[in-house]
């Protein structure tokens, strides 16, 4: 049995990064992940419980119970994450009642555009009170950070993993992940598809790259166990995405089918690293990717089940795995829900996001009566469905509890404010590419290249660093193509590449936060400490400022 959360997991993350750390070296916990045994009972009965000792196993009876009660048409709907356009709220409502969905994945255009935090929570308020028989609503959102953040103004403006990364600082990544994790847990959604556990390959990498911690698959390994961990503690159910990784292909999945070189065996001291970290660190929920495989080139992996045997073996694997949404081009779209019934034949536990979820449904139940699928394994999986469900209740029930009794001091994020942990990620990631580590310093700015947003966001920040910004001063280009002083980066740092600037820095998003950062910089005021997670052509120009 693996150790919960609270026993610190140093050996094992060590044997997977390979990192050499001392005593002070912080280690993810092992969280009440999906293999971890039964919880004790409380000492104390009156003392609430330690979120990172709740995990899917404590309620596994409870789940085969309500498991147990279903009909064909709920068991078949309770294995479905919908999903539905527009934002009438009230369609999702319908589509998750009407089909006995197990829950629902909110996108942006779900939401008013620029919503509201209040906005988002009347939307997973209406949500939560649609699901009967004891199974509590999922309702997951894609909320990654950096250029995958579903809820925009709506939710905590949240650097890509790889800022994260190029932090070097573990204990911070997990502190981040557990605040992005306690605004979503407020804001009512109980999943969250994040992190990235893919090892990207840099600017030939159109589908993941900043989304991943890196290039280094040992580094890579560490940055998503932390994750894993901040967004348990959090209160969110994280899930590792996309096995077995989506970065070395050069093809995106939403538009067709990438195929990997390497089969699965031949990943599993490189790219599989990053998984077997995030299952370590009792991650519950795995995300299979739209991939074809050396042996199977035409049929994505969400739909082989070779390749979800091997992820129960080679990881040693006992929680929930889901597909990724199967309405992506990688997956043929006129199965009607056929699609569903394949990937559950293969493998999957949940199906997310089916073309047509009705249609998915009935497709599923048809096929429990023609033997296509067989009801036994079809309630097991439902189980784990349920028991991840029912864990992540009482994970966010025991978080409130915490909080009403003074504060939850679960994990190294402890009850630090959100706002001054987003800081320390902004100054802490903020990398110079060409120049030296400190800038001397201006007073004052003007902006050249780059979209109207972007220039106005850092005119913004600049001003309440204290920069006059006009039409002299330090010329600062947020484009590699315009001449300027300095070259500002907001996303990929391969993008400045070909810059002319004397100076060039990244912040890898063009958050408030990070657009607050390179003021900062620009001002004298802050020394960039970041190290760049990735190498590309021309990285080798950037100082070691960490």
């Amino acid at each position: 049995m693996r150790p919960r959360l609270g026993i610190i997991a140093a050996t094992a993350v060590l044997a997977l990064t390979g990192c050499s750390g001392g005593p002070s070296d912080p280690q993810p916990e092992k969280t009440g992940g999906a293999g971890a045994p039964q919880s004790a009972q409380r000492a104390d009965p009156e003392k609430a419980a330690d979120p990172a000792d709740i995990g899917p196993a404590d309620f596994a009876a409870e789940a085969k119970k309500i498991v147990d009660s279903f009909s064909a048409a709920e068991l078949a709907g309770s294995l479905i994450i919908g999903t539905w356009s527009g934002a009438d709220t009230q369609t999702g409502v319908k589509l998750l009642k009407n089909n006995n969905l197990g829950g629902v994945i909110i996108m942006a255009d779900n939401l008013p555009k620029n919503p509201t935090p209040d906005q988002v929570k009347g939307v997973t308020e209406a949500i939560s009170g649609a699901r009967s028989k004891g199974q509590p609503v999922s309702i997951g959102v894609d909320q990654e950070g950096g250029p995958v953040s579903r809820l925009s103004t709506g939710a905590l403006p949240f650097p890509p993993l790889m800022a994260l990364s190029a932090t070097q600082d573990p204990e911070l990544t997990q502190t981040a992940t557990k605040v992005q994790g306690q605004n979503l847990t407020d804001l009512g959604f109980t999943i969250d598809f994040a992190p990235d556990a893919d090892v990207t390959t840099g600017e030939k990498d159109v589908a993941i790259n900043v989304r991943s911690a890196g290039d280094d698959h040992k580094a890579v390994a560490e940055v998503v166990a932390q994750a894993a961990t901040g967004y348990h503690l959090g209160g969110v159910a994280s899930s590792a995405k996309h096995f077995p990784g989506h970065g070395r292909l050069h093809v995106d999945s939403h538009e067709s089918l990438p195929v990997s070189k390497k089969s699965i065996e031949e990943l599993e001291d490189t790219d599989l690293l990053p998984f077997k970290s995030a299952v370590k660190a009792g991650i519950p929920m795995v995300m299979m990717g739209h991939i074809g495989l050396p042996d199977a080139k035409t049929t994505p992996a969400t739909l082989n089940k070779k390749a979800y045997q091997s992820l129960r073996d080679t990881l040693d694997f006992d929680g929930v795995i889901i597909t990724d949404a199967l309405n992506m081009k990688a997956v043929d779209q006129n199965q009607g829900g056929g699609e569903t019934v394949r990937a559950l034949s293969a493998g999957a536990d949940l199906a997310l996001m089916p073309p047509n979820s009705a249609a998915a449904q009935q497709a599923v139940v048809k096929a429990m009566k023609n033997g296509d699928l067989k009801k036994a394994d079809l309630q097991k999986k439902a189980e784990r469905v349920v028991a991840m469900q029912l864990a992540t209740a009482e994970t966010q029930k025991a978080i409130t509890e915490a909080e009403d009794v003074g504060g939850s001091d679960s994990g190294p994020a402890g009850s630090k404010d959100p706002q001054e942990v987003l800081t320390e990620v902004a100054e802490q990631s903020l990398t110079v590419l060409k120049g030296e580590c400190a800038f001397e310093g201006t007073d004052s700015i003007s902006i050249v290249g780059g979209g109207e947003k972007e220039k106005t966001a850092l005119a913004a920040a600049a001003k309440t660093a204290g920069l006059d910004v006009g039409s002299g001063g330090t010329t600062v280009s947020l484009s590699p193509d315009t001449s300027a002083e300095v070259a500002v980066g907001t996303a990929a740092p391969w993008t400045m590449r070909n810059t002319s600037a004397k100076s060039a820095i990244t912040a890898y998003d063009s958050n408030s936060n990070a657009l607050k950062a390179v003021a900062k910089w620009l001002k004298g005021d802050l020394n960039a400490s970041g190290k760049l997670p990735v190498d590309y052509d021309g990285s080798d120009k950037a100082p070691d400022c960490s």
